[in-house]
């Protein structure tokens, strides 16, 4: 006697719910453990109005914090080693594309500095990293 139908066949459908129900909790440790897995080097961003561009996978981000230091990702470099180390870096990558992130309270000239030294190392294409203005703030 076959359990379920009278024909003698056996049921073949995927029983979903188990699935739906291991996703929501996989879901839920994720949503819990991504914030706390998020790591770098504090810098006050600049905000501004525009929108932010799509993400991409392995990006090169130089920040410059509010002491002047710079770090290429999470790796501290000098100014002076800056043009090396990018330029190093370039040899196995295709695309040649950075982020750089910069303290507002930088001075501007040594943030064109750090561009400078970006762009001679044979940066492509230099996007700035800023932050969305806060609700409520008007633009000055």
């Amino acid at each position: 006697m076959a359990a379920g139908r009278d024909n003698g066949h056996f049921m073949s459908d995927i029983n979903v719910t188990p699935l739906v129900d291991v996703m929501l909790v996989l879901l839920i440790i994720f949503m819990i453990t991504a914030p706390m897995m998020m790591q770098g080097v504090n810098v006050s961003l600049p905000q501004t109005t525009s929108r932010p561009l799509p993400a991409e996978k392995d990006h090169l981000v130089i920040t410059v914090d509010r002491n002047q230091q710079i770090y290429i990702n999470d790796y501290k470099v000098t100014v002076d080693a800056l043009h090396a180390k990018l330029k190093k870096i370039f040899e196995g990558r295709p695309d040649q594309k950075v982020y750089l992130r910069a303290d507002k309270k930088v001075p501007y000239g040594f943030v064109v500095r750090v561009i400078s030294e970006a762009k001679n190392a044979g940066v492509d294409k230099l996007g700035v990293v800023t932050e969305p203005l806060k609700e409520g703030r008007t633009k000055s």
